[in-house]
This record gives C-alpha cells, structure tokens and sequence, in this order.
C-alpha cells in the first residue's frame, strides 16, 4: 500500500520592491486582509520559480528575485492550515495591476502597511524593514526540543 505522507503545504511569497515602496494586495478570499504576492507551489515546480509566477498572477509585474529573507513555518500562521512559506525579496518595474485572487493592489512604504494584514505577514515586513537596515536576514526561530517532539 503506498501512503502518501501527511505534510504542511509549501508556499512562496515575495516582498517585491518597486522604487522605494513594496507591493501588497489586498485578498479577494478567506483570509481577508492586506498580503505579499504569493501562493503555493506546484508540483514539479521549484520555490523561486512559483514566486515569480505567483507575483505575476496577481500584480502582473515581473519580478527579479534579489534575496532570501526567510522561511516562515509558524503552524498557526495560516488559519486555513499548516502552510510554510519561504519568502524572497524582489524587484519590479511598472505599475502593479490586480489579477487573479487579488481585490486590489497597491504600493506602500514598508514602515506604514495597509491594515489589517493577513498571515504573519506584519512581522515578515518587520524583518524585511531589519534586513534593509543591517544588511542581514533575520534568525531563525529560537526553539527548544522536548521529549514530546521525539
């Protein structure tokens, strides 16, 4: 019998830099609220790959990936399930156009976003405005293993 492995989802999101502001758009589905560009990732696609494709689907811009800030793997940070997003920095040109799941779009300065923002997406901005600022991703989460994870 093959059993297929029960797994979080894997996403990719993308902060993408436009001038001096980044785009977000605001969710046309559940969760409701202001979001980066992103989704999940195909099968047989890579994580940078589905970024940028996600990013175009819904701003119509092409993006450059330019850094990795993170991987966000929070198991209560999307309320639709368990969902691990690896996030990029990017840069575009062009003025962003809502498509597929987004209501609207719009650029922002990374220290005054639109509220509210869905997911964890306040503290990924956070820590993207720190890697502006040191030069530096952000470290991984600080955890602790017990015996209930062995």
């Amino acid at each position: 019998m093959n059993m297929k492995p029960i797994c979080p989802l894997l996403a990719a999101d993308v902060i993408i830099e436009v001038e001096d502001r980044i785009v977000l758009i605001e969710r046309r589905n559940f969760p409701l609220g202001w979001a980066l560009p992103g989704g999940f990732v195909e099968v047989g696609e890579s994580v940078e790959l589905a970024a940028v494709r996600e990013a175009f689907e819904e701003t119509s811009l092409e993006v450059e990936l330019t850094a990795l800030l993170g991987v966000y793997s929070r198991p209560d940070r999307d309320p639709r399930g368990h969902t691990v997003t690896v996030v990029y920095v990017g840069r575009a040109c062009g003025e962003p156009k809502a498509k597929d799941d987004a209501k609207e779009v719009g650029l922002f300065h990374a220290d005054k976003p639109p509220t509210p923002l869905a997911f964890d997406h306040a503290q990924v901005i956070a820590d993207y405005r720190e890697f502006l600022r040191t030069g530096r991703p952000p470290a991984p989460a600080k955890v602790k293993l017990s015996k209930e994870h062995l």
